[in-house]
């Protein structure tokens, strides 16, 4: 892990994981499927390859459309 880009990708893979575990345990059926947290997945991945090389707006953008994508699809705080 060597650019602030490995850094912030990893971290919202990270919390996209605990999300997704906290869901998948909990006593209730999960109110979504495990294919919506592909995209967000993919998007982590394809952020961090852009950033790495050199086109760091374009990573800025994919992180952002990830974040609210988890947001307003996964709904974590609702």
């Amino acid at each position: 892990m060597h650019t602030i880009y490995d850094w912030v990708t990893m971290a919202v893979f990270a919390g996209l994981i605990i999300l997704f575990l906290q869901r998948s345990t909990g006593p209730d059926e999960p109110k979504d499927h495990i294919l919506q947290y592909m995209p967000p997945a993919i998007g982590c991945a394809l952020a961090n390859y852009v950033g790495n090389q050199g086109m760091g707006i374009l990573a800025g953008v994919i992180i952002l459309a990830v974040v609210a994508y988890v947001l307003h699809i996964l709904k974590p705080f609702g």
